[in-house]
């Protein structure tokens, strides 16, 4: 399995197998790495751009591994691993229940690409106590659970409905 720089683990053999289409790709099969960071790397900006901009692995030639600018970072905000949800609340300093979880770090076998998932709380602190994986068929914790449900409650609260006569106290 592969491991952090510190030697915990990742939950994957294989981060690549866990990535979807690259950051940088546009819908229409173009790099925008290419266009809109050109200063960091001008020799990929310049094939880029002598190939109309066109990702190498939209077009078929490459594999997301074989581009130097790959990153994939996952925008659904739900754990990867028992699918609970984040709630988060506006204005409050709780700990969220998802944290951003990296399949890939920089070592010498890897070229530095950024693949990253959500995890719950729960579900991160197990992947990196060495013995869950990212693709266990899992559940949501029982703690994880009550902590949605408690933020669904705020929620919920919030969106009550009190008028002006309920909220007035002639007493104050």
């Amino acid at each position: 399995m592969k491991k952090t720089p510190t030697g915990t683990a990742v939950g994957v053999e294989d981060p690549y197998e866990h990535a979807g289409v690259c950051d940088h790709a546009t819908s229409d099969g173009k790099c925008r790495y290419a266009h809109d960071h050109a200063r960091h790397d001008p020799e990929f900006a310049a094939e880029r751009r002598a190939d109309d901009f066109a990702c190498p692995v939209a077009d078929g030639d490459w594999e997301w591994a074989d581009c130097p600018h790959y990153r994939c970072r996952q925008q659904a905000r739900e754990c990867v691993r028992c699918g609970l949800e984040e709630r988060r609340q506006a204005h409050d300093d709780e700990r969220p229940l998802l944290e951003e979880h990296h399949l890939a770090y920089d070592d010498a076998e890897d070229v530095g690409h950024e693949i990253t998932v959500f995890l719950c709380r729960w579900c991160h602190a197990k992947v990196h106590g060495s013995w869950a994986r990212i693709d266990d068929d899992a559940s949501p914790d029982p703690e994880a659970i009550a902590a949605a449900e408690g933020r669904r409650s705020d929620e919920q609260a919030e969106l009550g409905f009190d008028t002006a006569a309920e909220r007035y106290d002639p007493e104050d």
